[in-house]
């Protein structure tokens, strides 16, 4: 963000924030739509960072696209990112019977019954439509609490309102930071609960080298650890928009830890697998792809941008 002068960046930002929770959720339907589409384009026209790296990563996505066809999924991953925003501002206002018909996954089966077997299941997803929904969803319609983890944010304010969000909308949140949420992690799941967490982009010193559409990169260690030490079934989840208010996905079958290796060499077999199931996923539908961010080793090793 663009520091103002005279203005504490921090504030506004928490201000802007909490101006949506307050506001947005009181709109109706069709008018927070089309908000979220004016701000999406009007974004994507300024061509800010955020918006030429979304479209260096789908680069990599569409490897074929001509640099109309890019500038279109760009626009159109604007338009899908906001979407996630107006939903998420407006998703404590909802009823339960609204959530239950807001997402209509395929192949759940692969959830459900890695919940009746007690081992504990992990749901590794990135960062594709709207994973918050996703989440009411389970805890509404499955009547499933799970834990999950949230990045430390700036100001603290901020970070304490997606917190409270959250575990308003049935989650458990644990900060990412230290180890103690692995440890926490870990009993929940040989307790047989469900762990939800956003596993594409590698916030840590201690990411796993991964191929991902062709190139090196890092992703989260955490989602293969976790099911080697407790021996919970780790299941990849994509997300993605249709031209209906409703969100699609599909659960893909589980991940099983390797018969041999370290634990270490184990854990990295199965984020590599992570990662092609990613892969797969975000390239039938790259426009739900929300990845403003530079994640590919090449890019991180240029200079970050000014904002």
């Amino acid at each position: 963000m663009t520091r103002l002068p005279g203005i504490n960046t921090d504030k506004f930002t928490d201000a802007l924030y909490a101006l949506g929770w307050s506001t947005v959720k009181k709109l109706p339907e069709g008018a927070a739509t089309a908000l979220g589409r004016t701000l999406a384009d009007t974004a994507w026209k300024r061509r800010g960072p955020g918006v030429r790296q979304l479209e260096a990563n789908l680069a990599r996505v569409v490897p074929d696209a001509s640099p109309q066809r890019l500038t279109e999924l760009s626009r159109a991953g604007m338009r899908s990112y906001m979407r996630y925003w107006m939903e998420s501002f407006r998703l404590p206002a909802w009823p339960q019977d609204r959530i239950r018909t807001a997402f209509a996954p395929e192949d759940v089966h692969h959830l459900t019954d890695g919940l009746k077997s007690d081992r504990g299941v992990i749901l590794a997803l990135p960062h594709m439509a709207n994973y918050d929904l996703a989440g009411v969803w389970v805890t509404t319609a499955l009547n499933t609490p799970f834990t999950t983890v949230a990045q430390r944010l700036k100001p603290e304010s901020l970070y304490d309102r997606f917190v409270a969000y959250r575990e308003s909308l049935g989650m458990e949140v644990l900060p990412h930071t230290g180890g103690a949420a692995f440890g926490t992690l870990a009993r929940r799941l040989r307790a047989g609960g469900l762990v939800c967490l956003v596993a594409d982009r590698d916030l840590s010193s201690s990411g796993v080298p991964v191929t991902f559409f062709g190139e090196q990169t890092k992703m989260p260690a955490g989602p293969a650890m976790l099911a080697v030490q407790t021996g919970a079934m780790l299941l990849p989840v994509t997300l993605w928009y249709d031209d209906t208010p409703v969100m699609r996905g599909r659960v893909y079958p589980e991940i099983e830890v390797p018969g041999t290796g370290t634990r270490a060499e184990k854990a990295a077999r199965m984020t590599q697998q992570l990662a092609d199931t990613f892969a797969s996923g975000i390239a039938d539908h790259p426009r739900d792809w929300h990845l403003l961010q530079r994640l590919w080793l090449a890019d991180l090793e240029q200079p970050r941008e000014a904002p």
